[in-house]
């Protein structure tokens, strides 16, 4: 998947040996860096030949009214896109006046490389002159971690063979309306065909001039967005350091900024140029204050030194990696890649810092820079077991949206809080209600997460001061969104109206994904609130202050919670997706052309919606969210017929089926669909890396090992194992953090090894026997084979005799093809039935 001469293996570096054009936007966002606010594409110095010169800062966005073509009451008026900072980049060398130009120059060698113990990115070029002078170019970027603001580059050019006047050429440049370097279109972007995971754009002005300035080697930008108010300041100060003889020129505009240096460079003697660069935002400070705080940044780096910033970057990865990093024996590729993705992770949350976390971090423009419930179900986990101040962070960044979310509610005629599908400033941003709106389980899975993150953190002082809240606003949310049906002898509770996970499947009426989880966030809303009632008064009494809850609220939770209806057909033997998904014709996704694939970009919705066919898991990952509700049976029997369903056409999926695939006994399946997620990125498997960083996919691949292969369960607060590891796998080994303690888990085929090294002990089970790990002793829990083994992978076919309620017989078809193909058995196939003549019904 992976062209390994140019991306050799290295488990500790993603690496590029040879610079091509054709898949710029890939290696942009593959050699990308960021921290959690602020984000750099991996854009070359010289600021030319880019998919998109990218500079993101976290929330930083403009707003526009959504024109609906039919407008309606409650859709959803105005829409957020993140917007491209000023572009503090380019650093662009001359020698002779010969611009270095990676489509023309004579490049003798050339190596990048993204360090992730660093947490440095790296360029080393040979380059010869026409004139053949040979210069030797080497480059580093970072983007610091412990200095939320502050990014640094640096650039040292050696003319090995001659003297030569050389010139390096910085800029500070505004590519969201200003031009490109050479005069070009602002912010242009490849053309293409209709694509809705990209971002919107904004024909108007968006960043207008506030402050601007320069001072010696200094120079500034700032400006106010147009229509959402917000304001950034960029400063950025240059440090040169040579033995030749050097003078400095500048200019400065409205939208640029130039710092440049000529230099009459001797044989061989280095031109060291260090640019320390400063971003901050607000979402109403004035420009001015910003400008401030930006040389304040910049003053205390320079003050500490340049190389203490590197210190602290390794120092910080270093503790990140102690306590983050997963381990595959034998397997330097998958290493490699896995890495990768959990440092993408970090570039993404860690300083995120109250923000939420974009689909595609700070590492590209796609989807808008819009939060997702992506963060909760696919990257709050891996936060949470390993950082939990980060999971906390983006907990409260839901909180911090209620007010917007109650407002929801409302418009929508419901109780309680309604959270966004997709938005940045916590307004509803989806313009497709039906893949978006409707998906009112966001509300659930933020009253799950928070239920994760307390439970195995302990942190019951943020669930009183804050957490609640969402629990209980949820909560109320569900308890007038669904209704009562009375039937003979008892009474059910269900939910209409709604989309699941799936958004190949919209609107309907008791998704199993949604009451599931309903059903979840009403019980621990509930058990909640009581405790506290009890063993937390005087918070209980702030709560019921804050919220105004009526004492008998939660009763009416439990009650709705016990009453859900969980469908499932009998027929089947099976949980239906939703009360009439059975109903639809099945897909034939086997014989879909590939150039047809992923469906959302080649059908229209509407065919898309009269199928049994699936984007991503759906009761597949309700198994799994919710595995304690569900037998083993029925995980089989369900991930059986959901399994040969789903397109893959999300890469929030192959995680989930991974995991579920392990658990039921497709081993090899398992591993399959891990390797489709861990190289989702860097292969380009869905061929739109270039627009960022798939982050939830990289968050679901910790989960993959760690829940999948590792078989991690912690239902009920209670920490389970039961391991699956792949038959070439010699060792898995990864941490866990446990109200304070790290565990450490190491697992081969025969065994299961755990300790604690410091804090206190923790006690877990092993397939159902009980351990303790205490500070300083080794745990050993044997293992009795990795679990049941299944080949090959499921097929529908086993579902050809089985016929529905009304008599019929399941058929496959492709909305283009006329004719229907039944799903028939191997024995029908063996004696030569023809396939080819559909039988339906």
């Amino acid at each position: 998947m992976i062209d390994r001469d140019r991306f050799p293996v290295d488990p500790w570096r993603l690496i590029e040996t040879r610079y091509s054009f054709d898949d710029a936007g890939v290696t942009e966002t593959l050699f990308s860096v960021g921290n959690g606010y602020l984000g750099l594409r991996g854009n070359h110095p010289e600021g030319r030949q880019a998919h998109e010169q990218g500079t993101f800062i976290n929330g930083f966005h403009e707003t526009w009214p959504i024109r609906h073509a039919e407008q309606a009451y409650g859709f959803a008026e105005v829409g957020q896109t993140i917007v491209n900072a000023p572009d503090a980049k380019v650093m662009r060398v001359y020698v002779d006046d010969e611009p270095l130009s990676l489509d023309v120059a004579d490049v003798r060698s050339y190596e990048r490389e993204l360090d992730m113990r660093d947490g440095v990115l790296r360029r080393r070029i040979h380059w010869v002159t026409p004139s053949g002078k040979e210069v030797q170019i080497d480059f580093d970027r970072m983007v610091s971690f412990e200095e939320k603001h502050l990014t640094v580059m640096r650039l040292e050019v050696t003319v090995l063979n001659a003297d030569a006047p050389v010139t390096v050429n910085c800029q500070l440049l505004n590519r969201q309306d200003g031009e490109d370097v050479y005069g070009g279109t602002p912010n242009a972007t490849k053309k293409g065909g209709f694509d809705p995971r990209k971002a919107e754009r904004i024909g108007e002005r968006v960043l207008q001039p506030q402050e601007f300035w320069q001072d010696g080697t200094r120079s500034a930008l700032s400006y106010r967005v147009t229509d959402s108010g917000m304001t950034v300041a960029v400063v950025a100060d240059h440090l040169i350091e040579t033995e030749n003889d050097v003078n400095a020129r500048s200019l400065i505009e409205p939208d640029i900024a130039k710092n440049v240096f000529r230099v009459q460079a001797k044989a061989g003697v280095p031109i060291r140029l260090t640019k320390l660069v400063s971003y901050h935002t607000s979402r109403g400070v004035p420009a001015r204050e910003l400008v401030d705080r930006c040389r304040r940044t910049l003053d205390r780096a320079e003050a500490e030194g340049i190389e203490a910033q590197y210190e602290k970057q390794r120092e910080w990865l270093k503790g990140f990696w102690e306590r983050s990093d997963v381990c595959i024996g034998g397997h330097d590729d998958l290493q490699q890649a896995t890495r990768w993705c959990l440092f993408q992770i970090a570039q993404a949350a860690a300083r995120a810092d109250g923000q939420g976390v974009p689909a595609k971090g700070v590492s590209g423009s796609g989807y808008s820079g819009h939060y997702f419930w992506d963060t909760e179900i696919y990257v709050l986990p891996f936060l949470t077991y390993t950082t939990p101040l980060w999971a906390r962070n983006a907990l409260r960044m839901r909180t911090l949206m209620l007010p917007a979310a109650r407002r929801r509610a409302s418009q929508l005629n419901e109780a309680g809080a309604l959270f966004p599908w997709r938005t940045i400033n916590g307004e509803e941003a989806s313009a497709y209600y039906a893949a978006g709106t409707a998906q009112y389980h966001i509300n659930a899975d933020v009253s799950f997460a928070l239920a994760k993150y307390v439970r195995a953190t302990g942190d019951v002082d943020f669930l009183h001061r804050e957490g609640v809240d969402a629990a209980v606003e949820t909560a109320r949310l569900w308890s007038t969104l669904g209704f009562w049906r009375q039937n003979e002898g008892y009474e059910s509770f269900h939910i209409h109206g709604v989309t699941g996970p799936d958004e190949y499947t919209t609107v309907v009426n008791d998704n199993l994904f949604t009451n599931v989880m309903a059903r979840f966030n009403l019980r621990f809303a509930s058990r909640v609130v009581r405790d506290m009632a009890t063993e937390a008064p005087e918070a209980y009494r702030h709560m019921v202050d804050r919220v105004g809850l009526d004492p008998a609220e939660p009763e009416a939770w439990e009650r709705a919670a016990e009453a859900m209806h969980i469908p499932y057909s009998p027929t089947f033997g099976i949980h239906p997706q939703d009360s009439l998904f059975l109903e639809r014709e099945v897909w034939d996704l086997e014989h879909t052309p590939r150039e047809q694939r992923p469906l959302l970009l080649h059908f229209h919705p509407l065919v898309i919606y009269r199928f049994q066919v699936l984007k991503q898991a759906d009761v597949v990952l309700a198994l799994y969210l919710q595995g304690n509700h569900f037998t083993a049976e029925e995980k089989l029997a369900d991930f059986d017929y959901y399994d040969p369903l789903t397109t893959g056409d999300s890469t929030l999926s192959a995680v989930v089926q991974s995991i579920l695939a392990a658990e039921v006994g497709y081993q090899d399946l398992a591993l399959e669909y891990f390797q489709k997620s861990i190289f989702v990125d860097l292969a380009d498997l869905h061929h739109n890396a270039a627009d960022g960083v798939h982050v939830a996919s990289a968050g679901g691949v910790w989960t993959a090992l760690v829940a999948g292969f590792g078989g991690m369960r912690d239902h009920f607060g209670d920490l389970t194992f039961d391991p699956r590891l792949p038959a070439d796998w010699p060792e898995l080994s990864f941490v866990l953090h446990w109200h304070g303690s790290p565990l450490h888990v190491s697992i081969t085929r025969d065994a299961l090894t755990a300790r604690v090294p410091s804090g206190g002990p923790v006690t877990f089970e092993v397939r159902g026997v009980s351990y303790t790990a205490s500070p300083g002793d080794d745990v050993v829990a044997p293992l009795a084979g990795q679990g049941p083994v299944r080949p090959g992978r499921p097929s529908l076919r086993q579902f050809a005799d089985v016929r529905r309620e009304d008599g019929t017989l399941l058929s496959a078809s492709v909305p283009t093809v006329t004719t229907t193909i039944p799903i028939i058995t191997e024995a029908q196939l063996a004696a030569g039935q023809d396939a080819s003549v559909g039988v339906d019904g």
